[in-house]
């Protein structure tokens, strides 16, 4: 078994590289169309996925035809292979070139948080567009910070994406071992911390707040860590942006993290928020989130099971 591990670890490994390799070698524009390609076949393939994502459509958006909903499913596995050719990117060019890649807008928000606050900042992003770039992207443009991700299972595959993401001087902390690091960090002041909380949550990390309407399982973490340590939280979002050719960079005004007193209705306040921004972010480009996870899959107390 532990040979037909180290196998499958290195032929995983092994395709990964080599898909990142030849896309790397396009120019951005056939890397990107190259990656759409990769995202329909994935669409065709993924059978699960699709019923996962046609049922998350419905469920956000009942006032769209079902031609609409399958439209944004198709456009949702398409941003993914997008993602892909621009990851490819990340690997293979240069500070310079990668700047000719993206727009960044909103900027000044993060320079005047910055200026008031410091580095001591959470920032948060969803699983919209490129959402790699949110991280990548603030390195690349120099302010560095700490950010929590999920490690890939897949050892090889995990130490070479880790390199892409810290190419320009990101840390990466590990998910599953972060909770007192991340309040370590704030509570140092010297650094940022990076979060996305747009994922379903289990019970005992979680309270239910609204998304798209409907009561969603969302860690109240990053509200309670930002509340007790007096962090500012600041929204950035990187969705494609079809007219320009380009990823946007979008940097949103701060979320106040003022104390009332009150722990529990402050924390649901802030992750209320924090979800509500990313809901508006996903209206303005619908097909470009994660519709193929099951964000509703922890339901409230009593409430059926939805997938």
């Amino acid at each position: 078994m532990a040979k037909h591990g180290k196998l499958r670890t290195f032929l995983e490994y092994a395709a990964a590289k080599s898909v990142l390799l030849t896309l790397g070698l396009l120019p951005a524009p056939a890397a990107y169309g190259a990656g759409l390609g990769m995202g329909k076949i994935a669409y065709l393939l993924a059978r699960n996925l699709r019923r996962t994502g046609a049922t998350n459509l419905r469920l956000a958006f009942p006032e769209k035809s079902d031609e609409e909903r399958a439209q944004l499913l198709r456009e949702c596995f398409d941003s993914l292979g997008r993602q892909l050719g621009l990851f490819s990117q990340m690997s293979s060019r240069s500070g310079d070139e990668l700047k000719q890649l993206i727009e960044v807008r909103g900027w000044e928000n993060l320079e005047a948080a910055v200026a008031e606050h410091g580095q001591k900042l959470v920032l948060y992003t969803g699983h919209l567009g490129a959402w790699e770039l949110t991280s990548f992207g603030f390195s690349l443009l120099g302010h560095k910070f700490k950010f929590i991700v999920r490690r890939i299972d897949n050892p090889r595959i995990e130490e070479m994406v880790d390199r892409v993401r810290t190419k320009f001087g990101n840390t990466t902390l590990d998910k599953l071992s972060a909770a007192r690091s991340m309040l370590k960090i704030l509570r140092s002041g010297k650094t940022s911390l990076g979060l996305l909380p747009d994922l379903n949550t289990l019970d005992d990390e979680a309270i239910f707040v609204d998304f798209f309407g409907v009561p969603a399982a969302t860690t109240f973490l990053m509200a309670k860590l930002a509340l007790r340590t007096q962090t500012p939280i600041v929204p950035v979002f990187s969705p494609w942006d079809a007219e320009t050719g380009k990823y946007l960079i979008i940097v949103e005004p701060l979320i106040s993290v003022e104390t009332t007193g009150d722990e529990e209705a402050d924390v649901r306040r802030v992750t209320t928020e924090i979800t509500r921004r990313v809901e508006n972010q996903i209206r303005q480009y619908p097909g470009q989130w994660l519709w193929v996870h099951k964000r509703w899959k922890t339901r409230p107390p009593g409430e059926p099971p939805i997938y």
